[in-house]
């Protein structure tokens, strides 16, 4: 498969899988799988994971921009926004903490294809059941520090090959009673401090390892991942309500499954 066809396909799995329940870890292993293809590099990665933040920052930047309001502006009336924005860091202290003291842990599993096979299955249970047994009694405002404490923790889990982080932040919320709709909200804000301390990580090991950069890939790559990623962010808002979660619980079964066939 041709470089720049192979960075535009790379990029769209990004963007489409990065903010749904799915693994973006799982289908990123397709092209390898099915093309014998290799990754494009360290650069890359981090081009079409600013492409996904640059997607959901613009999606959400009115609640972003309300948020750092809240801190500069004392004001009542932003009360809610101050809150949600403690919160989501306090949702994301979990998952920084554990991704630098586990690093080298995860770097040894990330390739492993039977692992992500089997994280699928796994998580695509708990996602069945969170979602079945879910009492959609509460709305964002509503959610308590505990609460997004617990998110934090679950999402902790996605650090794990194959586990999703959307798919965990999800799954935790609706396990304490957040509606679908703001269970997803919560999951792609949260998805902002996270996916930033990600690409930290990445650029620094970037600086400590020389590598060739072919700038029109990594383009492609930024591009085509941010597209996606607002298209995806935008429509599955609009009909999550509408499509549930059962059918990524059944793609996620198949998926794995595929994954320990073709391996």
């Amino acid at each position: 498969m041709n470089d720049l066809f192979l960075s535009f396909i790379l990029g769209l799995i990004q963007g489409l899988t990065e903010f749904l329940p799915i693994s973006s870890s799982a289908h990123l292993l397709f092209p390898s799988l099915i093309f014998g293809t290799s990754d494009l590099g360290l650069a890359f990665d981090i081009a079409v994971h600013a492409g996904t933040l640059c997607a959901v920052l613009y999606y959400f930047r009115q609640e972003i921009l309300l948020m750092l309001k809240s801190f500069i502006l004392p004001q009542n009336n932003l009360r809610d926004e101050r809150r949600l924005a403690f919160l989501l860091i306090l949702a994301t202290l979990p998952i920084v903490v554990m991704g630098v003291l586990g690093k080298d842990f995860i770097e040894l599993n990330r390739s492993n294809i039977s692992n992500i096979a089997y994280a699928n299955i796994a998580f695509a249970a708990l996602l069945y059941f969170a979602y079945k047994f879910n009492t959609a009694s509460k709305t964002l405002i509503e959610l308590s520090i505990m609460g997004a404490l617990f998110i934090g923790l679950f999402q902790v889990f996605a650090l794990l090959p194959g586990a999703s982080r959307s798919g965990t932040a999800i799954t935790a919320a609706l396990f304490i009673g957040l509606n679908l709709k703001d269970a997803s909200r919560f999951a792609f804000l949260l998805s902002i401090p996270t996916i930033l301390g990600a690409l930290i990580l990445l650029i620094g090991d970037l600086i400590s390892n020389s590598a060739n950069l072919n700038l029109l890939y990594l383009i492609v790559g930024f591009f085509t991942s941010g597209i996606f990623a607002f298209m995806t962010i935008k429509y599955f808002l609009i009909f999550v309500n509408k499509i549930g979660m059962y059918p990524f619980v059944i793609y996620r079964f198949a998926l794995g499954l595929v994954i320990l066939l073709i391996i």
